[in-house]
């Protein structure tokens, strides 16, 4: 007897060129991404000395809540252009340790609501799109599902590949063909050697097989190292974003040869040990790191702080305007603080 696999295909999504056909961009959405684009690459080509600051919610779980946080933050980045550049966190899809619990607006448009892929897929792809037309951002994802990527690949300024799925081929060979900034993070374990070989597949030429195409890729020369601490096998968090931490991946950068030696440090996770409010201690210990240090000052290009409009973390179902649902977050108040902070501290 041969078994049918368990799936019941419910309906055929849009392919990503569908959905952009029709949901256009205008002239003005496209013009601000390849200026954003270009900025953006130039700090990781070493031809623009201002500091990354990737930050926002743990999880976009609603889209008026998201709006107004990133409006917030763009009359927060007019006083700090000169030293801070901002990417807005804007993630719509979370992985989830055990494969059940809220997995972001791609899934759910409304988390109170069944899972709905293609109203997710619109919904996210329009929310991007109003950030960009409402404040002049392009923003950050995590590529969690690397067929997915296409749906938005037109708005993104940053992809995050992250500690469950730094490991996967496909993730690796999506990455090498974006276009785009791709943060490689280390793997939970905190195997840094995971990460490097992460980043030399992505920056490497590949050919694989892709949403139904055989494609080719010129490699992305602006892959780069995420470090976001790690679990030992005890389940203690352990951080990995002190002055020794990296001082050893710049060296292990230059044993490897790898192109434009580059890190953004994830101040929460297991960095942080998910305790929210030490975000603002370690993003200070960062910047003295760099200070310091010639070195560190060329490898460590940003920072990546997860913050909202409140602080902490809630049930989906209490229904707190503006605070996370997943990770508990910085809350406005000390997120414009710091950012302000870390403007002066910057040298």
């Amino acid at each position: 007897m041969i078994m049918e696999m368990q799936m019941e295909f419910r309906r055929r999504l849009p392919a990503p060129q569908e959905l952009k056909e029709q949901f256009p961009l205008s002239g003005d959405i496209i013009r601000i991404k390849e200026e954003r684009d270009r900025e953006i690459a130039d700090i990781f080509y070493g031809k623009d000395d201002r500091f990354l600051l990737i930050i926002g919610p743990c999880s976009a779980d609603r889209e008026d809540a998201v709006l107004e946080y990133i409006s917030r933050l763009a009359a927060v980045q007019e006083k700090v252009r000169d030293k801070l550049f901002i990417i807005p966190r804007v993630y719509t899809n979370k992985p989830r340790t055990k494969g059940v619990g809220y997995k972001g607006m791609l899934h759910q448009p409304n988390p109170l609501k069944h899972e709905d892929m293609l109203a997710g897929i619109i919904a996210i792809r329009e929310m991007h799109t109003r950030v960009v037309r409402e404040t002049g951002f392009t923003c950050a994802e995590e590529m969690l599902y690397p067929e997915n990527h296409r749906y938005l690949s037109d708005l993104l300024a940053y992809v995050a590949v992250g500690a469950r799925s730094v490991e996967d081929q496909q993730h690796r060979l999506v990455a090498s063909g974006i276009g785009i900034p791709a943060g490689m993070k280390n793997p939970t374990s905190g195997d840094i050697t995971v990460m490097l070989n992460s980043i030399a597949a992505a920056q490497s030429q590949q050919t694989f097989l892709y949403r139904g195409w055989e494609v080719v890729t010129t490699g992305n020369p602006m892959a780069h190292a995420i470090l976001r601490g790690f679990v030992d096998q005890f389940g203690r968090s352990h951080p990995n974003y002190h002055y020794e931490d990296l001082q050893n991946l710049y060296d292990l950068y230059e044993h490897q040869g790898l192109a434009n030696p580059a890190v953004i440090v994830d101040c929460n996770h297991s960095n942080s040990g998910k305790r929210y409010l030490e975000q603002i201690r370690i993003a200070s210990d960062v910047l003295h790191s760099r200070n310091v240090s010639g070195d560190i000052r060329r490898l460590v290009k940003g920072l990546m702080i997860e913050s909202y409009l409140e602080d902490g973390a809630q049930k989906a179902e209490e229904g707190v305007y503006g605070k996370s649902i997943t990770d508990p977050c910085l809350g406005w108040e000390k997120t414009e603080q710091l950012i302000y902070r870390l403007a002066e501290e910057l040298k």
